[in-house]
């Protein structure tokens, strides 16, 4: 790592919090590791949602599912957004099921045969994105399916509000989901609906897996006793005092009142740390800083109370400053400040105790067949 500026992802937190979260709800896990686990490295976080017991994994797309198999995951794995129906073949081939979600897909696929394809079936239960809303529909793709030679291994909705206190909306979707399940009377393996919050409050009967992305990481609404899993960290390049008059960065949008104190770091919107962060703090040296003056492309300037040595730690999330609290300052959610972190920030891992860069190997030879299982 040559720019000092770094995310720092505990698998052994992960692993832990999976544990926990198998344990609250009683269900197999299914680990939702798209988008590159939110940016926290697919191959990677996967692993340790192995370590912790999960049973499958979810990416959005078959770039994202071949990429898991090219580093050798042979575990099961979920699509769960929509694929061409021209790359059945892919599927096929490479063991990888997907969802069947809409009439017109159906009757595409079955019609260019797809025998020995898996498939989740996939209900709309009020989101309105993709998936099933009527049982007669869903009736009739399920019978066209399997008249084709496909194996419907499973059935699956998605909550859209389970994310806020009150949970009448999750509790109708959770009915028109089971009464959905009951009427097409099959014997799916995999019944899914819960999200990463519901897993920790919606204890229904008859679904049998939850799939779980954000909690990965800790970041939840409910109380738990998960661990925060993820960091962002950068480090004091240069500290020097300014005067009353003196501006700081583009457009002078800062002015100091008196003699103050910045300091530099190498963090800035081209690494995912928007602009909208102007005003907020971070953590430096045993003190809460401003960020002061527009965030720069590569640099942040921030305001301290004291001198502060070069190379010193600057936390913009983590210990001290929760990722929660960072998105309610930027009016956004977790989820996107941390998939906005660009790749050219240095992933580090903590596995098994020991810290390392993403690109070194995780496990030796002799332990590789764990991701298989």
């Amino acid at each position: 790592m040559y720019r000092q500026t770094w995310m720092e992802v505990n698998l052994d937190q992960i692993t832990e919090n999976v544990k926990k979260i198998k344990k609250i709800c009683g269900k197999k896990i299914i680990a939702v590791v798209k988008a590159d686990a939110y940016g926290c490295g697919d191959q990677q976080v996967l692993r340790a949602c192995v370590e912790g017991g999960a049973e499958m994994a979810a990416v959005s797309s078959l770039d994202e599912a071949v990429m898991l198999r090219n580093v050798g995951y042979a575990g099961e794995i979920l699509i769960l957004g929509a694929v061409d129906p021209a790359d059945v073949p892919q599927l096929i081939v490479r063991h990888i099921s997907t969802a069947a979600y809409s009439m017109e897909w159906v009757k595409m696929v079955t019609a260019k045969g797809c025998r020995g394809l898996s498939v989740h079936l996939a209900v709309d239960t009020g989101m309105n994105r993709i998936g099933f809303r009527d049982i007669d529909e869903m009736k009739t793709a399920l019978e066209l399916l399997t008249e084709a030679g496909c194996d419907v291994d499973g059935i699956f909705t998605h909550f859209y509000c389970a994310d806020v206190p009150d949970h009448k909306l999750t509790d109708l979707q959770s009915e028109r989901f089971e009464k959905a399940v009951k009427a097409l009377d099959y014997p799916f393996r995999w019944i899914h609906c819960d999200n990463s919050d519901a897993a920790l409050f919606h204890h229904d009967h008859f679904s049998n897996a939850c799939r779980i992305g954000i909690t990965l990481y800790g970041i939840t609404g409910y109380e738990n006793n998960l661990e925060h899993a993820v960091s962002l960290y950068s480090t004091v390049t240069m500290c020097k005092h300014i005067h009353a008059g003196d501006t700081v960065g583009y457009g002078a949008t800062y002015t100091a009142k008196g003699d103050e104190i910045i300091i530099t770091a190498p963090i800035g919107y081209a690494d995912g740390l928007i602009r909208a962060n102007q005003g907020r703090h971070v953590y430096v040296d045993g003190c809460y800083g401003e960020i002061v003056g527009r965030v720069c492309m590569d640099q942040i300037m921030v305001k301290v109370d004291h001198e502060i040595p070069f190379g010193s730690v600057v936390e913009v999330f983590g210990p001290h400053i929760s990722i929660e609290s960072m998105a309610d300052d930027l009016h956004t959610i977790p989820y996107e400040v941390l998939c906005l972190i660009s790749p050219r920030v240095t992933r580090q891992y903590i596995y098994h105790g020991h810290t390392m860069e993403k690109n070194e190997r995780l496990l030796s030879s002799s332990n590789e067949d764990a991701i298989g299982q």
